[in-house]
């Protein structure tokens, strides 16, 4: 027990070091007041440098019969494409002045891609 612990301490050092800086910072930058862009581009500079998003795709796979599926569905470029999408619209929209009817359709947006990812789910599962 204490050995596989060890190991996957042992594997995934850099993305825990890289998870617990991210919470500090958010944490520190929140505390001291910090524009949430400057905290949002330092915490994607150390998400990506410390693996820890990537890592966060393997334990999500950890987790027994979902777990597998769910981290396929996370890796779907489709996925990324929607929400994308949905942001780029969304710019636009609240630049137009139509900022509450972006919070509608990301609602949507999100329950839409919610939607498809129980689907592809349960489909893998059933």
């Amino acid at each position: 027990m204490w050995q596989k612990l060890k190991g996957f301490f042992r594997n995934y050092e850099f993305a825990l070091a890289a998870w617990v800086v991210i919470f500090l910072l958010i944490v520190i930058g929140l505390r001291f007041g910090l524009d949430e862009h400057i905290i949002g581009a330092v915490v994607i500079l150390v998400g990506f440098l410390g693996q820890a998003f990537t890592a966060l795709i393997v334990w999500i796979g950890f987790v027994p019969f979902v777990g597998p599926v769910l981290a396929k569905v996370l890796a779907l470029p489709f996925i990324w494409l929607i929400n994308g999408i949905g942001y780029l619209a969304s710019i636009i929209a609240i630049k137009r002045g139509y900022s509450k009817d972006v919070i509608n359709y990301q609602l949507i947006t999100f329950s839409l891609l919610v939607g498809i990812t129980i689907g592809y789910i349960l489909g893998k599962i059933l």
